[in-house]
Protein backbone atom coordinates (compact mmCIF):
# COMPACT_ATOMS: atom_id res chain seq x y z
CA UNK A 1 0.00 0.00 0.00
CA UNK A 2 1.36 3.42 -0.98
CA UNK A 3 0.94 6.09 1.66
CA UNK A 4 1.51 9.78 0.94
CA UNK A 5 3.05 12.06 3.55
CA UNK A 6 0.63 14.34 5.32
CA UNK A 7 0.64 17.93 4.14
CA UNK A 8 1.54 18.86 7.72
CA UNK A 9 4.91 17.10 7.41
CA UNK A 10 7.74 18.96 5.74
CA UNK A 11 10.36 17.18 3.59
CA UNK A 12 13.54 16.02 5.29
CA UNK A 13 15.75 18.14 3.04
CA UNK A 14 13.77 21.26 3.91
CA UNK A 15 14.04 20.47 7.61
CA UNK A 16 17.80 20.05 7.27
CA UNK A 17 18.05 23.46 5.63
CA UNK A 18 15.91 25.09 8.30
CA UNK A 19 18.14 23.64 11.02
CA UNK A 20 21.60 24.11 9.53
CA UNK A 21 21.54 26.88 6.93
CA UNK A 22 22.37 29.66 9.39
CA UNK A 23 24.90 27.57 11.34
CA UNK A 24 28.53 28.63 10.93
CA UNK A 25 31.76 27.00 12.09
CA UNK A 26 32.53 27.74 15.73
CA UNK A 27 35.64 29.69 16.70
CA UNK A 28 38.91 27.71 16.76
CA UNK A 29 40.44 26.65 20.04
CA UNK A 30 44.04 25.56 20.66
CA UNK A 31 44.48 22.24 22.47
CA UNK A 32 47.46 20.09 23.36
CA UNK A 33 48.20 17.46 20.76
CA UNK A 34 47.24 14.71 23.20
CA UNK A 35 43.72 16.17 23.40
CA UNK A 36 43.27 16.49 19.63
CA UNK A 37 42.27 12.89 18.86
CA UNK A 38 38.84 12.80 17.22
CA UNK A 39 38.64 16.58 16.94
CA UNK A 40 38.26 18.58 13.73
CA UNK A 41 41.26 20.55 12.50
CA UNK A 42 40.42 24.26 12.25
CA UNK A 43 42.99 24.90 9.53
CA UNK A 44 45.55 23.21 7.34
CA UNK A 45 48.59 21.87 9.18
CA UNK A 46 51.91 22.31 7.39
CA UNK A 47 55.22 20.71 8.35
CA UNK A 48 57.63 23.45 9.48
CA UNK A 49 60.68 21.48 8.32
CA UNK A 50 61.67 18.19 6.73
CA UNK A 51 61.58 14.91 8.66
CA UNK A 52 64.24 13.70 9.03
CA UNK A 53 66.22 16.89 8.66
CA UNK A 54 69.31 15.00 7.45
CA UNK A 55 70.26 11.51 6.29
CA UNK A 56 69.40 9.13 9.13
CA UNK A 57 70.12 5.48 9.92
CA UNK A 58 67.12 3.16 9.64
CA UNK A 59 68.83 0.24 11.35
CA UNK A 60 71.71 -0.50 13.71
CA UNK A 61 75.03 -1.12 12.03
CA UNK A 62 78.19 0.42 10.59
CA UNK A 63 78.01 3.69 8.63
CA UNK A 64 79.98 3.44 5.37
CA UNK A 65 80.35 5.04 1.97
CA UNK A 66 78.74 2.48 -0.31
CA UNK A 67 81.02 3.21 -3.28
CA UNK A 68 84.13 2.39 -1.23
CA UNK A 69 82.93 -1.07 -0.15
CA UNK A 70 80.91 -2.15 -3.20
CA UNK A 71 81.29 -5.82 -4.12
CA UNK A 72 82.65 -6.90 -0.73
CA UNK A 73 81.86 -10.43 0.44
CA UNK A 74 83.23 -13.14 2.71
CA UNK A 75 85.23 -14.41 -0.28
CA UNK A 76 86.40 -10.96 -1.38
CA UNK A 77 86.62 -8.84 1.79
CA UNK A 78 87.67 -5.20 1.73
CA UNK A 79 90.12 -4.10 4.40
CA UNK A 80 89.55 -0.76 6.10
CA UNK A 81 92.35 1.16 7.83
CA UNK A 82 89.99 2.06 10.67
CA UNK A 83 86.65 0.63 11.81
CA UNK A 84 83.62 2.41 10.35
CA UNK A 85 81.52 4.36 12.87
CA UNK A 86 78.68 2.51 14.56
CA UNK A 87 75.20 4.04 14.31
CA UNK A 88 71.90 3.23 15.96
CA UNK A 89 68.54 3.40 14.16
CA UNK A 90 67.32 6.99 14.17
CA UNK A 91 70.76 8.61 14.49
CA UNK A 92 72.10 11.06 11.88
CA UNK A 93 74.59 9.55 9.45
CA UNK A 94 78.21 10.72 9.90
CA UNK A 95 79.61 12.97 7.14
CA UNK A 96 80.87 11.08 4.11
CA UNK A 97 78.65 8.01 4.69
CA UNK A 98 75.53 6.99 2.80
CA UNK A 99 74.74 3.38 3.78
CA UNK A 100 74.47 1.19 6.88
CA UNK A 101 76.16 -2.21 6.94
CA UNK A 102 74.45 -4.79 9.14
CA UNK A 103 76.47 -5.77 12.24
CA UNK A 104 77.70 -8.98 10.60
CA UNK A 105 78.93 -7.04 7.55
CA UNK A 106 82.17 -5.92 9.29
CA UNK A 107 84.49 -8.35 11.07
CA UNK A 108 88.19 -8.42 11.93
CA UNK A 109 88.82 -5.07 10.28
CA UNK A 110 87.23 -6.12 7.01
CA UNK A 111 83.95 -5.46 5.21
CA UNK A 112 82.51 -8.86 4.32
CA UNK A 113 79.11 -7.83 2.88
CA UNK A 114 78.08 -5.78 -0.11
CA UNK A 115 75.85 -2.72 0.25
CA UNK A 116 74.34 -0.06 -1.97
CA UNK A 117 73.94 3.68 -1.66
CA UNK A 118 71.07 4.61 0.72
CA UNK A 119 70.71 1.03 1.95
CA UNK A 120 69.53 1.12 5.56
CA UNK A 121 69.24 4.91 5.34
CA UNK A 122 66.38 7.41 5.32
CA UNK A 123 67.15 10.56 3.32
CA UNK A 124 66.36 14.11 4.39
CA UNK A 125 62.64 14.73 3.92
CA UNK A 126 61.86 11.10 3.04
CA UNK A 127 59.18 10.89 5.76
CA UNK A 128 57.86 14.45 5.51
CA UNK A 129 58.96 17.17 3.14
CA UNK A 130 59.48 20.69 4.46
CA UNK A 131 56.33 22.86 4.07
CA UNK A 132 54.27 19.79 3.14
CA UNK A 133 50.52 20.06 3.88
CA UNK A 134 49.74 17.14 6.17
CA UNK A 135 46.14 17.82 7.20
CA UNK A 136 43.49 19.95 5.51
CA UNK A 137 41.02 22.12 7.41
CA UNK A 138 37.95 20.13 8.39
CA UNK A 139 39.84 16.85 8.77
CA UNK A 140 39.00 14.69 11.77
CA UNK A 141 42.27 13.96 13.56
CA UNK A 142 42.87 10.21 13.78
CA UNK A 143 45.67 8.19 15.47
CA UNK A 144 47.81 8.11 12.31
CA UNK A 145 47.52 11.89 12.05
CA UNK A 146 48.90 12.16 15.58
CA UNK A 147 51.83 9.95 14.54
CA UNK A 148 52.99 12.40 11.88
CA UNK A 149 52.14 15.50 13.95
CA UNK A 150 54.29 14.18 16.79
CA UNK A 151 57.05 13.42 14.28
CA UNK A 152 57.18 17.06 13.14
CA UNK A 153 57.38 18.21 16.76
CA UNK A 154 53.92 19.76 17.01
CA UNK A 155 52.83 20.38 20.59
CA UNK A 156 49.38 21.90 20.05
CA UNK A 157 46.79 22.18 17.29
CA UNK A 158 43.85 24.45 16.48
CA UNK A 159 40.51 22.63 16.39
CA UNK A 160 36.81 23.40 16.13
CA UNK A 161 34.77 21.58 18.78
CA UNK A 162 31.17 22.73 19.07
CA UNK A 163 29.42 22.27 22.39
CA UNK A 164 25.95 20.74 22.25
CA UNK A 165 23.55 20.95 25.18
CA UNK A 166 21.72 17.60 25.36
CA UNK A 167 18.42 18.08 27.18
CA UNK A 168 16.67 14.89 28.30
CA UNK A 169 12.99 15.79 28.49
CA UNK A 170 10.49 13.96 30.67
CA UNK A 171 10.14 12.19 33.98
CA UNK A 172 13.21 10.75 35.66
CA UNK A 173 13.77 7.17 34.47
CA UNK A 174 16.45 5.04 32.91
CA UNK A 175 17.70 6.99 29.89
CA UNK A 176 19.82 5.10 27.38
CA UNK A 177 19.21 7.29 24.32
CA UNK A 178 20.82 10.55 25.50
CA UNK A 179 24.13 8.83 26.39
CA UNK A 180 24.12 7.13 22.97
CA UNK A 181 23.64 10.45 21.17
CA UNK A 182 26.33 12.03 23.36
CA UNK A 183 28.80 9.38 22.23
CA UNK A 184 27.86 9.94 18.59
CA UNK A 185 28.32 13.69 19.05
CA UNK A 186 31.81 13.04 20.42
CA UNK A 187 32.58 10.78 17.47
CA UNK A 188 31.54 13.59 15.12
CA UNK A 189 33.98 15.98 16.82
CA UNK A 190 31.66 17.73 19.27
CA UNK A 191 31.40 18.00 23.04
CA UNK A 192 28.28 17.78 25.21
CA UNK A 193 26.75 19.08 28.39
CA UNK A 194 23.87 17.01 29.77
CA UNK A 195 20.72 18.49 31.33
CA UNK A 196 17.51 16.80 32.49
CA UNK A 197 14.25 18.78 32.45
CA UNK A 198 10.55 18.14 32.94
CA UNK A 199 7.56 20.27 32.04
CA UNK A 200 7.18 23.07 29.51
CA UNK A 201 8.80 25.84 31.52
CA UNK A 202 11.66 23.68 32.81
CA UNK A 203 12.48 22.33 29.34
CA UNK A 204 12.23 25.83 27.86
CA UNK A 205 14.71 27.16 30.40
CA UNK A 206 17.04 24.26 29.64
CA UNK A 207 16.84 25.07 25.94
CA UNK A 208 17.73 28.73 26.50
CA UNK A 209 20.30 28.12 29.22
CA UNK A 210 24.03 27.55 29.01
CA UNK A 211 26.55 28.66 26.41
CA UNK A 212 26.36 25.72 24.00
CA UNK A 213 26.52 26.22 20.24
CA UNK A 214 23.43 24.09 19.59
CA UNK A 215 20.76 22.23 21.57
CA UNK A 216 19.52 18.67 21.18
CA UNK A 217 16.34 17.77 23.07
CA UNK A 218 15.72 14.05 23.50
CA UNK A 219 12.16 12.85 24.07
CA UNK A 220 8.81 14.56 24.42
CA UNK A 221 8.66 15.61 20.77
CA UNK A 222 5.32 13.92 20.04
CA UNK A 223 1.77 15.19 20.34
CA UNK A 224 0.74 13.32 23.49
CA UNK A 225 -0.40 14.90 26.74
CA UNK A 226 2.98 14.28 28.37
CA UNK A 227 5.00 15.56 25.39
CA UNK A 228 6.20 19.09 26.13
CA UNK A 229 9.35 19.62 24.04
CA UNK A 230 7.76 21.45 21.09
CA UNK A 231 5.76 23.73 23.39
CA UNK A 232 8.92 24.40 25.38
CA UNK A 233 10.81 25.33 22.22
CA UNK A 234 7.98 27.68 21.21
CA UNK A 235 8.27 29.31 24.64
CA UNK A 236 12.08 29.53 24.47
CA UNK A 237 12.46 30.50 20.84
CA UNK A 238 11.07 29.57 17.43
CA UNK A 239 9.64 26.27 16.13
CA UNK A 240 10.45 26.21 12.43
CA UNK A 241 9.03 22.76 11.74
CA UNK A 242 7.36 20.13 13.89
CA UNK A 243 6.64 16.95 11.98
CA UNK A 244 9.05 15.72 9.31
CA UNK A 245 8.21 13.46 6.38
CA UNK A 246 10.67 10.89 7.71
CA UNK A 247 10.14 7.42 9.15
CA UNK A 248 11.10 6.66 11.86
CA UNK A 249 11.16 10.09 13.48
CA UNK A 250 8.03 11.80 12.14
CA UNK A 251 7.68 13.88 15.32
CA UNK A 252 11.19 15.33 15.04
CA UNK A 253 11.21 19.14 15.21
CA UNK A 254 13.69 21.88 14.33
CA UNK A 255 13.94 25.47 15.42
CA UNK A 256 16.13 28.01 17.16
CA UNK A 257 16.47 29.66 20.53
CA UNK A 258 18.90 32.23 21.92
CA UNK A 259 20.54 32.48 18.51
CA UNK A 260 21.41 28.81 18.19
CA UNK A 261 19.86 25.86 16.34
CA UNK A 262 17.65 23.44 18.26
CA UNK A 263 16.79 19.87 17.25
CA UNK A 264 14.07 17.86 19.00
CA UNK A 265 14.15 14.07 18.49
CA UNK A 266 11.76 11.39 19.76
CA UNK A 267 12.69 9.28 22.76
CA UNK A 268 12.41 5.89 21.04
CA UNK A 269 15.96 4.71 20.20
CA UNK A 270 15.58 4.01 16.47
CA UNK A 271 13.59 7.24 15.92
CA UNK A 272 16.06 9.34 17.93
CA UNK A 273 18.97 7.81 16.05
CA UNK A 274 17.32 8.39 12.68
CA UNK A 275 16.63 12.04 13.53
CA UNK A 276 20.15 12.60 14.80
CA UNK A 277 21.88 10.94 11.83
CA UNK A 278 19.71 12.70 9.25
CA UNK A 279 19.68 16.15 10.87
CA UNK A 280 21.97 16.38 13.90
CA UNK A 281 25.17 15.04 12.42
CA UNK A 282 25.04 17.33 9.36
CA UNK A 283 24.53 20.23 11.79
CA UNK A 284 27.66 19.23 13.72
CA UNK A 285 29.55 19.08 10.43
CA UNK A 286 28.53 22.69 9.73
CA UNK A 287 29.63 23.76 13.20
CA UNK A 288 33.02 22.04 12.90
CA UNK A 289 33.68 23.06 9.31
CA UNK A 290 34.01 19.41 8.34
CA UNK A 291 32.26 17.59 5.50
CA UNK A 292 29.57 15.19 6.62
CA UNK A 293 30.60 11.55 6.66
CA UNK A 294 31.01 10.34 3.06
CA UNK A 295 28.41 7.99 1.66
CA UNK A 296 29.63 4.53 0.77
CA UNK A 297 28.25 2.38 -2.03
CA UNK A 298 27.29 -1.21 -1.23
CA UNK A 299 25.21 -3.95 -2.83
CA UNK A 300 21.89 -4.57 -1.13
CA UNK A 301 21.43 -8.28 -0.36
CA UNK A 302 17.68 -8.05 0.35
CA UNK A 303 15.06 -5.70 -1.09
CA UNK A 304 13.70 -2.62 0.68
CA UNK A 305 10.08 -1.57 0.17
CA UNK A 306 9.27 2.05 1.05
CA UNK A 307 6.23 4.32 1.03
CA UNK A 308 6.05 7.13 -1.51
CA UNK A 309 6.09 10.57 0.11
CA UNK A 310 8.32 9.79 3.09
CA UNK A 311 12.08 9.76 3.54
CA UNK A 312 12.54 6.30 5.03
CA UNK A 313 15.54 5.60 7.23
CA UNK A 314 16.50 1.93 7.06
CA UNK A 315 19.20 0.54 9.35
CA UNK A 316 21.61 -1.89 7.72
CA UNK A 317 24.50 -4.12 8.69
CA UNK A 318 27.51 -5.15 6.64
CA UNK A 319 27.67 -8.77 5.51
CA UNK A 320 30.17 -10.61 3.32
CA UNK A 321 28.44 -9.77 0.04
CA UNK A 322 27.04 -6.31 0.77
CA UNK A 323 24.62 -4.78 3.27
CA UNK A 324 21.52 -6.35 4.78
CA UNK A 325 18.50 -4.22 5.77
CA UNK A 326 17.49 -4.62 9.41
CA UNK A 327 14.39 -2.42 9.42
CA UNK A 328 13.35 1.06 10.42
CA UNK A 329 10.37 2.16 12.51
CA UNK A 330 9.78 -0.05 15.52
CA UNK A 331 13.13 -1.81 15.18
CA UNK A 332 13.84 -3.66 18.45
CA UNK A 333 17.10 -3.04 20.26
CA UNK A 334 18.39 -6.56 19.60
CA UNK A 335 18.28 -5.73 15.87
CA UNK A 336 19.29 -2.08 16.14
CA UNK A 337 22.51 -3.03 17.93
CA UNK A 338 23.62 -4.91 14.80
CA UNK A 339 23.46 -1.79 12.59
CA UNK A 340 26.58 -0.11 11.24
CA UNK A 341 24.92 2.20 8.73
CA UNK A 342 21.67 3.61 7.37
CA UNK A 343 20.09 3.96 3.96
CA UNK A 344 17.84 6.97 3.39
CA UNK A 345 15.18 6.10 0.83
CA UNK A 346 14.14 9.30 -0.91
CA UNK A 347 10.42 10.23 -0.74
CA UNK A 348 9.89 9.71 -4.47
CA UNK A 349 11.28 6.14 -4.33
CA UNK A 350 9.40 2.91 -3.57
CA UNK A 351 12.62 1.24 -2.39
CA UNK A 352 15.44 -0.84 -3.84
CA UNK A 353 15.77 -4.28 -5.39
CA UNK A 354 18.04 -6.98 -4.02
CA UNK A 355 21.39 -6.75 -5.82
CA UNK A 356 21.04 -3.01 -6.43
CA UNK A 357 23.89 -0.70 -5.43
CA UNK A 358 22.83 1.71 -2.68
CA UNK A 359 24.37 4.62 -0.77
CA UNK A 360 25.03 3.93 2.89
CA UNK A 361 25.66 6.49 5.64
CA UNK A 362 28.04 4.94 8.18
CA UNK A 363 27.02 5.19 11.82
Amino acid sequence: MIRNASSALIPLREAANLLSDEAAPVAPATVALAAALGRIAAGAIVAPSAVPMSMTAMRDGFAVEAASVGGASAYAPIFLARPPPWVEAGQPMPPGTDAVLPPEGFADGMVVADTATREGVCGAGDDVAGKERLIEAGTQIEPLHLLVLEAIGLKAVDIRQPLLRVVTAGASHLDTVSPLLGRLIARAGGATEAVRAQGVRDIGEAIRGGTADAVLVVGGSGFGRSDHSAAALALAGDVRAHGIAMRPGETTAVGSAAGRPVLLVPGRPEAALAGFLALGRPLIARLTGAPDRPLRRHVLVRKIVSAIGLSEVVFVRSVSDGVEPLGGAGLPLRRLVQADGIIVVEPESEGFRAGEEVKVWPL
